[in-house]
């Protein structure tokens, strides 16, 4: 006998939505506090051979972060996700098909203020990678000082997160099989000082270390374009030269981080607020670039690459703008 459950309330959904987002957000914001606060006092309580059995483990695996992660899909294919993904929502949209044959490097811009596109598009089954390019797998680059937090790097890890340095991008790239993808958030925490509703400039003229690293291993390029990612929170005016950006930027020196002084709506109220609005991210991959294989490229053939990688971009934002209510008049500035 066939059991059949009645679909949830709107107003249940609704909650269960918000609720997703909240442990999203508060996972990046508080939760790597957290846990280096817990690793450490549980040394000073009878349960220290916890913390000192972990210390041992984390040693043991400190170069996994470097070695392609290690995911696990039950938390991958969480219905979590799936009610975040609804929150928005967020859709991947592919343009052509990927041959599983083969690796990819893909760029995904822009950055946002918490990359909620990039983490659920590519950390997350919640909407459907595998079915839309089966046989593939995603590895999201993130910066190698989170994973040098405890408990909170097998966090990371388990949604496909891999240390953002080059040895780590080369264990992806050079597998022999293929099936693999490796998606660098080019503009990074930089980009992110830049990341507020309407904005569609791009901290990418200069950033050539994914296109030399694309052609050192042969890998096909492929530009991605997430609408709407800039436009889920406001930010603190922080003009280029402002008290403020110098600050920000003296920070992201130091710390390797960025601290975009953001804020959007509340959980129960929508004027103020941490939570993220309700609007779509439409987040699309564009089609592979061919690039031919050369152990040390040259500044020239580096940047001829670039350049071709630039126009695909804005070939890709051109044709699908006007899907997603860009104004016609509104084009892609890099920095």
């Amino acid at each position: 006998m066939k059991i059949e459950f009645a679909p949830l309330s709107v107003p249940l959904q609704r909650r269960l939505q918000t609720a997703s987002v909240v442990q999203w957000v508060f996972s990046f914001l508080g939760l790597a506090q957290c846990c280096t606060a817990a690793f450490i006092a549980l040394f000073f309580t009878r349960f220290w051979l916890v913390s000192a059995l972990y210390a041992a483990w984390w040693f043991i695996d400190r170069e996994k972060p470097r070695k392609g992660g290690r995911r696990i899909h039950a938390i991958r294919n969480s219905i979590v996700w799936r009610y975040m993904r609804d929150y928005f929502p967020i859709t991947l949209v592919k343009t052509v098909e990927l041959d599983p044959r083969q690796n990819y490097l893909m760029g995904f811009h822009p950055h946002g203020v918490l990359a909620a596109g990039a983490f659920l598009n590519f950390c997350t089954e919640a909407s459907d990678f595998s079915t839309l390019f089966p046989g593939i797998t995603p590895h999201l680059m993130m910066l190698s000082l989170w994973f040098r937090i405890p408990f909170f790097r097998d966090y990371l890890m388990s949604g496909g997160l891999v240390s953002s340095d080059k040895e780590s991008a080369s264990y992806v790239l050079q597998k022999p099989e293929g099936g693999n993808v490796l998606v660098i958030i080019v503009g990074g925490a930089q980009e992110a000082l830049d990341a507020r509703p309407g904005s569609c400039t791009l901290l990418l003229k200069n950033r050539k270390g994914f296109v030399r690293l694309a052609i050192e291993h042969g890998t096909p390029l492929v530009p991605i374009f997430s609408f709407g990612e800039n436009d889920l929170f406001e930010q603190v005016r922080n003009p280029k030269g402002s008290w403020l950006r110098q600050l920000q930027h003296r920070l992201q020196q130091i710390m390797g981080i960025s601290l975009p002084l953001f804020h959007a709506r509340g959980i129960f109220q929508y004027s103020f607020g941490l939570m993220p609005y309700r609007r779509p991210i439409y987040t699309v991959v564009g089609k592979p670039i061919p690039v031919q294989r050369k152990h040390r490229p040259s500044e020239e053939e580096v940047d001829q690459v670039h350049q071709k990688y630039l126009n695909e971009l804005c070939k890709l934002f051109e044709e699908h703008k006007a899907k997603y209510n860009i104004p016609e008049d509104r084009h892609l500035e890099f920095i």
